[in-house]
């Protein structure tokens, strides 16, 4: 064998591990794999709470008490009933803390698992299901506080509020391509996962959470108004106001489902592309 044939099987492993049926089939196959990557988060869950009684509600109760306390704080400085404020601020934080840990989490979640890419013959996209399944789990325990919440605070609910299911949905598949893409990439660059969890940080504050945004958008004072729009230009108010209205009984925006539906196909689309480049390196990176 000459060299020209080494040279000609090099470039074709080389593209064969940067095809598009590569990546696709990682995703496929790490999704058929659902007993695997759903009882991994299971453990994931029981060995960070296995000395504790409460285990994973003691997330729960934290949670509720910033709640109720900074429900109490806004709602005296920007003169609101306790009874807006709070399940406003209540559910944001329910929605935050499943977008915050899919990218906090999501930028070390081949990092973490080094041990099981180097050793677990199975696709990449595993360890980012498992990711989102287990942040899903506490999502579903944080969604007690809300259950309380509506016995102290009933909110008008209609038929339309089960909106919020389909948009969940919406947040679970955008967070799965968040951590794909944010993994691979801090994954060859280090130093952007404290950089990743510092703007997250930052992006609590800058997002609607605790302070109502239309409420500064219909204030009298018109420069105030005018500077709250930016706040659209925030793609999480999107992805938080979809759950958090509907939660609410709030009357919902389209606008809001575009821009989610939007940032859906270009975040897949260009994940799908740093998948096809960059899989295949992954376990040498970590």
């Amino acid at each position: 064998m000459g060299p020209g044939s080494v040279g000609a099987m090099t470039v074709t492993a080389v593209a064969g591990a940067r095809s598009w049926r590569r990546a696709t089939d990682d995703l496929v196959g790490g999704w058929g794999q659902r007993e695997l990557w759903g009882h991994l988060g299971w453990q994931d869950i029981r060995q960070r709470y296995r000395r504790s009684l409460l285990g994973p509600i003691w997330i729960t109760i934290s949670m509720a008490v910033t709640a109720v306390a900074l429900g109490i704080l806004y709602a005296g400085l920007f003169g609101n009933e306790i009874s807006v404020q709070l399940p406003y601020i209540l559910v944001g934080f329910i929605v935050w803390g499943f977008i915050s840990g899919c990218i906090s989490e999501g930028s070390e979640v081949f990092i973490a698992n080094e041990g099981l890419i180097k050793h677990l013959p199975s696709p990449l996209s595993v360890h980012v299901y498992r990711l989102v399944w287990r942040q899903l789990l506490f999502f579903g325990h944080n969604l007690i506080v809300y259950a309380i919440m509506l016995i102290i605070f009933p909110q008008p609910l209609t038929w339309a509020s089960l909106v919020a299911l389909p948009a969940l949905v919406l947040l679970v598949v955008n967070g799965a391509w968040v951590a794909l893409a944010l993994g691979m990439v801090t994954t060859r660059f280090r130093d952007l996962t404290p950089i990743t969890q510092s703007i997250v940080q930052l992006m609590f504050f800058l997002t609607p959470i605790v302070w109502i945004y239309s409420d500064l958008l219909n204030s009298p004072d018109p420069r105030i108004a005018e500077r709250a729009r930016l706040a659209e230009f925030n793609p999480f108010l999107h992805f938080i106001e979809i759950i958090r209205q509907p939660m609410l009984g709030q009357d919902q925006h389209i606008r809001h489902w575009i821009v989610v539906l939007v940032i859906t196909v270009v975040g897949w689309a260009a994940t799908l592309v740093v998948l096809r480049r960059y899989r295949s390196r992954i376990s040498y990176w970590v």
